[in-house]
């Protein structure tokens, strides 16, 4: 049976990665660009009842409005996580981890443009924050904030079962895996 080849690009893969990064940025900016349309800040909705509001704010931080003088921090961070999504793209051979890494990449790049192209001014922008579940958290966030937060479960899921980046289960965490061969080491004695 061959084996893959570790270096080879799986063409596969990447494309996961880009789908699943351009499908999560555009509904990220399509629903950002609704909501500015069609809600006034500081508006809400009642979608379905206490279950899923819409609460229309600008957020110039980052989760829970958390250090808003750092906005230009955050835009440098982001544009790093682009950067390296990308650079690291072509080593993963699993559609799984390409989905991980597809929604980190079209989540960071929707508050990403937020941050560069929103008000008050290039890299400074507010992110347009809109969903809100009052009985989840008490954060109002946005679908890219989703495609990030779900990008870390699956991250921390198959990093936890052993996946590794070509899909296959690591020899230590398969619980199937066979014992080495050979005798156990001999237990010190005592005289």
């Amino acid at each position: 049976m061959a084996r893959n080849n570790p270096t080879k690009v799986s063409y596969r893969a990447l494309l996961v990665l880009a789908l699943v990064a351009v499908g999560g940025y555009a509904f990220d900016q399509i629903s950002k660009a609704l909501v500015v349309r069609g809600m006034i800040e500081g508006e809400s909705a009642r979608v379905l009842g206490d279950v899923l509001q819409l609460h229309f704010i600008r957020n110039p931080g980052a989760a829970f409005s958390f250090a808003t003088g750092l906005t230009w921090v955050f835009s440098l961070v982001a544009a790093g996580v682009v950067v390296f999504v990308v650079w690291f793209a072509p080593r993963i051979r699993s559609s799984l981890w390409a989905i991980v890494f597809g929604l980190l990449l079209g989540g960071v790049l929707g508050n990403l443009t937020d941050r560069l192209f929103r008000e008050p001014s290039f890299g400074l922008g507010h992110v347009v924050d809109f969903i809100y579940t009052p009985w989840m958290m008490p954060a109002i966030y946005n679908i890219a904030d989703c495609c990030i937060v779900v990008s870390m479960a699956l991250f921390m899921l198959l990093t936890l079962r052993g996946i590794g980046l070509d899909g296959r289960r690591t020899p230590a965490s398969d619980p199937d895996a066979a014992e080495p061969a050979g005798d156990p080491a001999p237990l010190a004695t005592t005289n």
